[in-house]
């Protein structure tokens, strides 16, 4: 069997490119998310030792950690689609410096007014990035590939926790006082420097794609091409005007603002929640977040590897949702136990994180060119409004009750009703069933949609 032979053989040398490839760009683009997340929700463990310096209420904090997704809002957009232009190397360095800078800059907040101003130009800095690196995947790998490395370089998340909760508790409790500075200063000086460091040397590291990859053979570079032209050929390029009046389009941005909900509610106030279970020492809230975020990391894994391997997208992404709407409501009724609380947290932050690599193989395998590029930026900037909305409704709902769990609730909430308009409004082709052909199948459902308004 000649074509069955050469067909292994050339399976196998695809694996072994892509495992190259893999092993070129993930660890790095992972290191940098690491250090954006960390920076972006540090502040979570600022609150525990800041508030009280500073006098602010909970409401105050949270809309200067919600602030942070207005200047992202604004100015995603329009970042996605000057990185199409000056290419990925040098904005992505760009974003990174300019973030690293103002994060550190945060030390310096000594009111209200400057807590928020700076919380807003940090959204500004930032805009652009994650979207950007979603952008750049699509550079690199093709559809079928795409939900198990999204998920390996959004594990950063996971790991961001791990790694941040104690570090983050380190800083606050061994640096506090030296030089004159609090604990929470400290905290965003020092995490905000690798950030500078890591954006100057993505000036060096970075490849802007395929065909400027010195680190690859001709061949290799024609077998991705290859791959990705074949990948393209079913996407569709459209007028940004096009895009933005995709009512599918819109739709994903609106399931995606109800997750992102979830998320950002666990990442500003799983410190405090852990805290309000008895523990006291921060160091100790510190080192107990890395649990349920390591959970989070190895279940995103399996969950994208399974999406990929089953071709099945809505069900995972909506499952995963439900898990950590069920984690969330187990967590608050049991808050007083931390054991069963942990361990309910560990479930929320599997379950919430789980949804985002499988949920971002729709919009990045139905659109191409400069449609994906504003598609994907669409898509996060209005989903990540959710960043401002959850943490000053779970605050004011904290201020006003006195406890935070109709707020833990109202997310739980939005993560199920997330998943179900997932299921009833992303609808497989009616001739395909909801199981393998299923990113086909809504893929080719978004494209009739946007073919339709074309026609109109």
């Amino acid at each position: 069997m000649p074509h069955a032979t050469a067909t292994a053989t050339e399976s196998a040398a695809d694996a072994a490119l892509y495992a190259r490839v893999s092993w070129r760009l993930l660890p790095f683009l992972f290191l940098c998310y690491v250090v954006a997340y960390l920076d972006r929700v540090n502040v979570g463990f600022a609150k525990l030792q800041m508030l009280a310096d500073l006098r602010f209420s909970d409401t105050v904090y949270g809309i200067g950690a919600g602030i942070f997704f207005l200047g992202y809002f604004l100015f995603e957009v329009p970042s996605n689609l000057l990185m199409t232009r000056t290419g990925a190397r040098v904005w992505i360095a760009r974003i990174m410096v300019s973030w690293g800078l103002i994060s550190s800059a945060l030390m310096l907040a000594d009111s209200a007014a400057s807590f928020y101003l700076l919380r807003f130009l940090l959204g500004v800095a930032e805009a652009g990035f994650f979207p950007g690196i979603i952008l750049y995947l699509t550079y690199w790998y093709p559809a079928q590939r795409r939900a198990r490395v999204v998920a390996l370089f959004m594990s950063a998340v996971a790991v961001a926790g791990v790694v941040g909760g104690p570090l983050s508790g380190w800083i606050m409790q061994s640096f506090a006082g030296l030089y004159g500075l609090k604990g929470w200063q400290w905290l965003f000086l020092l995490e905000g420097i690798p950030s500078v460091l890591v954006g100057v040397c993505t000036l060096f590291y970075l490849d802007d794609g395929i065909r400027s990859a010195a680190w690859l053979s001709e061949e290799d570079k024609l077998r991705l091409e290859r791959a990705i032209a074949a990948d393209r050929a079913g996407q569709q390029r459209l007028p940004l005007g096009v895009v933005f009046r995709s009512a599918k389009v819109w739709l994903l941005a609106l399931v995606y603002f109800l997750f992102v909900m979830g998320l950002y509610g666990v990442s500003f106030w799983l410190p405090q929640l852990i805290k309000n279970t008895g523990v006291k020492n921060v160091l100790d809230v510190g080192l107990l977040t890395a649990l349920p975020y390591g959970v989070a990391a190895l279940a995103m894994v399996l969950l994208a590897r399974h999406s990929d391997r089953s071709g099945e997208r809505r069900w995972h992404a909506a499952g995963a949702a439900a898990a950590g709407a069920i984690g969330l409501i187990v967590a608050t009724i049991y808050s007083d136990n931390t054991v069963l609380a942990l361990l309910a947290l560990s479930l929320a932050t599997a379950g919430i994180l789980g949804t985002f690599p499988v949920f971002w193989s729709l919009p990045t395998a139905m659109l191409g060119g400069v449609a994906a590029a504003a598609g994907i930026a669409l898509i996060n900037s209005v989903g990540n409004l959710a960043g401002f909305v959850s943490p000053y409704l779970i605050g004011a709902i904290k201020d006003a009750s006195g406890s935070p769990a109709l707020g833990v609730y109202l997310l739980a909430g939005s993560l199920l009703c997330g998943g179900l308009l997932l299921l009833l409004g992303v609808q497989p082709a009616p001739t395909e069933p909801a199981t393998a052909t299923t990113t086909t199948a809504t893929a080719t459902g978004v494209s009739a949609d946007i073919r339709t308004q074309t026609q109109q």
